[in-house]
């Protein structure tokens, strides 16, 4: 996937609400520098706990973004465009950087890696981090999950989001 391109996926939860914001977001930054990037996005199950195991499943597979969070991007000028689809180990390989929305995210994401095996937890290792590791002006150490919640989450959400992203931006090497 990467070559040599940088590739970045972002995962939350279902892959409905943060993380394919995180996607639109960046790809619309990466579209106004020049750049060429690399941007997906990943879920880990919706709350599914055997997304990662055969026959297992996630809750949201092919669903595109929830609606309040494509209106929400929608104001500030962002197109969020993806379908859901879980992390695979694939993903481990292939992906330079996996961006998590939360801390349970990781754990999921590192939980899965043991599952597929030493190479795919050694990627998890060192690939993976929080996406608000990354944020400039905001101290949030977690993009919050907006789901439950009404529109205010999903602005905050991308005033995390946008601030994280012009983080990522400005540590890579490119």
């Amino acid at each position: 996937m990467s070559g040599s391109k940088t590739a970045i996926v972002f995962v939350c939860l279902g892959n409905i609400c943060r993380s394919p914001t995180a996607e639109g977001v960046m790809k619309h930054m990466v579209q106004e520098r020049g750049l060429d990037l690399v941007l997906e996005s990943r879920g880990t199950g919706g709350g599914s706990g055997d997304w990662y195991k055969p026959g297992g499943f996630s809750y949201h597979v092919g669903d595109p973004p929830d609606s309040r969070s494509k209106k929400a991007a929608s104001k500030r000028g962002y197109h969020l465009t993806s379908r859901s689809q879980p992390l695979s180990p694939e993903d481990l390989e292939h992906f330079d950087l996996i961006l998590a929305m939360d801390r349970q995210n990781v754990a999921d994401i590192l939980e899965a890696a043991a599952f597929w095996g030493p190479k795919a937890l050694d990627n998890a290792k060192r690939k993976t981090k929080l996406l608000c590791s990354f944020c400039i002006a905001h101290k949030a150490t977690e993009v919050p999950d907006p789901y439950y919640g009404g529109a205010a989450g999903f602005e905050r959400v991308l005033d995390l989001i946008e601030d994280a992203c012009r983080g990522v931006l400005s540590s890579l090497q490119l």
